[in-house]
């Protein structure tokens, strides 16, 4: 039985991080995040935006957007964390692939784009988002892709997961095949 009085599905390792301080500190300070870039892209962020040259103000434009969904992601997934941990919520609801945070793109390069015009907290800002978003996504990946106790390793869905892994990398492009036979 589970401290929330619901059975206890496996759920150890959930609860043990999300019951423990360094979820307590990704939690305030993921949040905190959220919050001081939400501030800078509303007030100073937006002033300096106006006054950047053509092609660092595009890439502005576009990197804000992408930072503000990853923030939003990594948020929404440690509300959704204390919402289980709190009994809000079920551990198998959390585990759905709906709410599962991964990264499909890469990763903002906040040191690549040093001295092209952007503004330096601006990329510090990125730096740390992206910083904050990889570590939820090896937490998630830590917490929900680890079978739970008594679970067996689902062979299938692994070797499912690497051909859709090699499809995305382009193993499978039949046009490379094609031009190998040439």
């Amino acid at each position: 039985m589970a401290a929330n009085g619901s059975p206890d599905n496996g759920s150890d390792s959930l609860n043990s991080f999300t019951g423990g301080k360094l979820f307590d500190t990704v939690f305030a300070k993921g949040m905190a995040l959220v919050e001081e870039t939400a501030s800078y892209l509303d007030g100073p962020g937006r002033d300096h935006a106006r006054t950047l040259p053509r092609e660092a103000g595009l890439t502005y434009s576009a990197w804000s957007m992408e930072l503000t969904t990853r923030l939003m992601q990594a948020a929404s997934w440690l509300v959704m964390q204390k919402a289980v941990r709190d009994g809000e919520m079920r551990r198998e609801d959390a585990s759905a692939r709906k709410y599962r945070v991964n990264r499909d793109d890469p990763p903002l390069d906040a040191e690549a784009q040093r001295d092209k015009g952007l503004p330096q907290r601006f990329l510090e800002l990125v730096a740390r988002s992206e910083a904050l978003f990889e570590q939820i996504c090896r937490l998630d990946q830590a917490l929900y892709n680890a079978p739970m106790p008594g679970q067996a390793k689902n062979v299938v869905s692994d070797q499912i997961a690497q051909l859709q892994k090699a499809a995305e990398t382009g193993a499978f492009d039949p046009l490379m095949v094609w031009h190998r036979a040439k």
